[in-house]
């Protein structure tokens, strides 16, 4: 068996390592935790690129490729190219014709037959329309007494008869490159079979076969070798629709001489009959198509009809590529964006670029951190849970270093429950060895029996105590909380003391609490993708209401209760069961709140207040709890909101 190798130049590394989803999730985790929604945490990640990935594009980078281009074709491209040209060459056959009569006129005198033919002809010229199309159509039987002219109007007729069949069958003006009467009527052939194939489709009687033997018999003239019927007809649907397109962007005088010179020509040709059905049953199949919309190009260079109709189906395919990628529709996927028109456009690596972005879109789909709820994406508990881990990181990675172990509490004897850990022996500790890792590392350091050990092989089994606890976080989830900017900070504390309680503490009952002018429950999966409310009110007083029944479910466990908020009460729940909103704050509200407040003092619940403001009235209110309840206040920060949260969940949990 013998082997060949080559270079590889084509599609993605096959020996590159497998894309680490997660590192996609914890980018998305810190837009989430910045205050973004999971679809707007994926969308702004998959417009950067993927994490690790610095090879790979991002849609921005695609984007901007895209409208490079489409600007590109703008500014160079002028669409009345052919007209021109045809103005020019027709010019240029009535100049010669003119010397030709002119000569004759004078070399056999005014009495002449001739002569008398030669001015009558000059009369004829000097007739003509202004309109090129209908001097054309005027000329077209026109009996030339220059050989030059006559080979000049023959020049000009075949440049309209290539650049209007190519402005419809790409690729035509090289088929067409040499005149010849046996390839017309070929093309003539071709266009009724074509029609024919397109009508027994119609019919439900086209089969796969007849495509087959259609592109054997004329497949020349398809250069981009459409592998079916449905995408013959969207390439030449979306060809046919640039050319209407060409000559809805001409002014209107350019738009009527040109479309003579094309109605003419195809009379010419003998493909009048065959083009019009054609050209209704493309735009009968394609109505979604931009049929008959101008582009505004500024082009100073004239560009031929064929290629101008190129450079709109360009612009055109640019236009619906830049919508799909930018994906800022409802329910938009990047499922949606063509592959085909990403290969067109931008070539093979930016197809590789796509196919990665698809990727991750996939796999944190299909390994269970998104999922996609009627048309709104969501995290999945399991990806709230490696956020909650995140966010938890975070607050500990900013505690000081003095207080770094306040998450881990450490009990002496044996009466505290184990975490599965060991850690070298110190002095003082009396936590129970642990026998099998003491002796390991006595073998491991000495070898052989017997093992004579030494200080450093003893460790000790790390234990914690355990006392559960009934914890309620409330969060103010007031439009303000957005306005001064701390919405993100608490949206990752609440984050970080569920993961802390989940991990660390499972046997407490937690519970987070939002409250604007009604307050409600908060799910951990619903953490992440909360948003701030858009409604006025801070309503406390129904906040702490639900609290205490939480805590009344649990009687035997010691009371912890969180209150991070940026404003005073300015709301209250009626008997009826309706918000009541007032600015500045009522006395009733007040009233109330403080009454709650005063329950959970005799449930010997500690309310610890952490203020994201610093209002005079807020102040007033804060300290009129702590004096009710004996709670402490904090005065945080939104940086080191997360900080001081956990830090004082913690101290709660060790002095209980």
């Amino acid at each position: 068996m013998s082997y060949f190798y080559r270079d590889y130049h084509d599609g993605p590394d096959p020996l590159a390592p497998p894309y680490d989803v997660r590192a996609a999730l914890d980018e998305m985790g810190d837009a989430v935790l910045s205050g973004s929604t999971p679809l707007d945490a994926l969308r702004d990640l998959l417009r950067r690129g993927l994490p690790g990935a610095p090879d790979r594009r991002g849609l921005e980078d695609l984007l901007r490729q895209v409208r490079r281009r489409r600007r590109e074709l703008r500014e160079g491209t002028r669409l009345d190219g052919t007209l021109e040209r045809a103005r020019a060459l027709l010019d240029k056959a009535i100049g010669q014709e003119r010397a030709e009569l002119q000569g004759e006129s004078e070399g056999r005198g005014e009495s002449g037959d001739s002569a008398d033919d030669a001015r009558f002809r000059e009369a004829m010229l000097d007739a003509l329309p202004s309109d090129t199309a209908r001097a054309v159509r005027e000329l077209a039987g026109y009996d030339w007494r220059s050989a030059a002219a006559r080979r000049t109007f023959e020049e000009l007729r075949d440049l309209l008869r290539r650049e209007v069949l190519d402005s419809r069958f790409r690729g035509m003006r090289d088929a067409l490159a040499n005149p010849d009467p046996a390839a017309m009527e070929q093309v003539r052939q071709m266009m009724s079979d074509l029609n024919d194939m397109l009508d027994r489709d119609a019919r439900g009687e086209h089969t796969q076969d007849d495509f087959d033997q259609f592109m054997r018999k004329y497949g020349d003239m398809f250069p981009e070798n459409p592998r079916n019927l449905d995408e013959l007809v969207d390439q030449l649907a979306r060809r046919a629709a640039a050319a209407q397109r060409l000559l809805a962007s001409l002014t209107p005088e350019q738009r009527e001489e040109l479309a003579g010179l094309i109605d003419h020509t195809l009379e010419q040709a003998g493909l009048a009959e065959q083009m019009s059905r054609l050209g209704d049953a493309l735009h009968a199949r394609r109505p979604d198509l931009a049929w008959g919309t101008p582009e505004r190009v500024s082009g100073e260079r004239p560009t031929e009809m064929g290629d101008a109709v190129t450079a709109l189906q360009e612009l055109a395919d640019l236009g619906d590529l830049e919508s799909a990628l930018r994906q800022d529709y409802p329910g938009a996927r990047l499922d949606d964006v063509d592959e085909e028109a990403v290969r067109r456009a931008l070539g093979r690596s930016a197809v590789d670029d796509l196919a990665s972005l698809r990727q991750v879109e996939r796999e944190l789909e299909a390994q269970g951190y998104l999922r996609r709820n009627r048309g709104k994406l969501e995290l999945t508990p399991k990806a709230v849970r490696r956020l909650g881990e995140t966010a938890l990181r975070r607050v500990f990675s900013s505690l000081e270093s003095g207080r770094r172990g306040d998450h881990d509490q450490r009990d002496a004897g044996t009466a505290g429950e184990p975490t599965g850990s060991t850690r070298q022996w110190r002095f003082g500790d009396e936590q129970p060895i642990d026998v099998v890792r003491t002796v390991v590392n006595g073998v491991r350091r000495g070898g052989g029996a017997p093992v004579a050990l030494s200080v450093d092989d003893f460790e000790v089994v790390e234990t914690e105590r355990r006392s559960a606890a009934a914890v309620c976080l409330l969060v103010d989830l007031s439009y303000s909380m957005a306005l001064r900017g701390t919405w993100a900070a608490a949206k990752q504390t609440a984050l970080a003391l569920q993961a802390l309680a989940a991990s660390k503490f499972p046997q407490d009952a937690v519970q987070i609490i939002g409250f604007s002018n009604y307050a409600r429950v908060l799910r951990p999966d619903e953490l992440a993708g909360l948003e701030w409310d858009t409604v006025q009110g801070t309503n406390l007083h129904h906040a702490l209401l639900i609290a205490g029944r939480h805590l009344d479910r649990h009687p035997d466990f010691e009371p912890v209760v969180l209150v991070v908020t940026d404003g005073e009460p300015t709301a209250h729940l009626m008997r009826n069961g309706a918000p009541r909103f007032e600015w500045p704050p009522s006395q009733e509200t007040l009233t109330l709140t403080l009454a709650e407040v005063d329950k959970m003092t005799r449930r010997r619940a500690t309310i610890n207040v952490f203020m994201l403001a610093a209002d005079d009235r807020l102040r007033e209110f804060v300290d009129e709890v702590a004096r009710r309840n004996g709670g402490r206040v904090f005065s945080a920060g939104a940086d080191r909101l997360g900080e001081y949260v956990v830090s004082d969940f913690l101290r709660a949990r060790r002095t209980r």
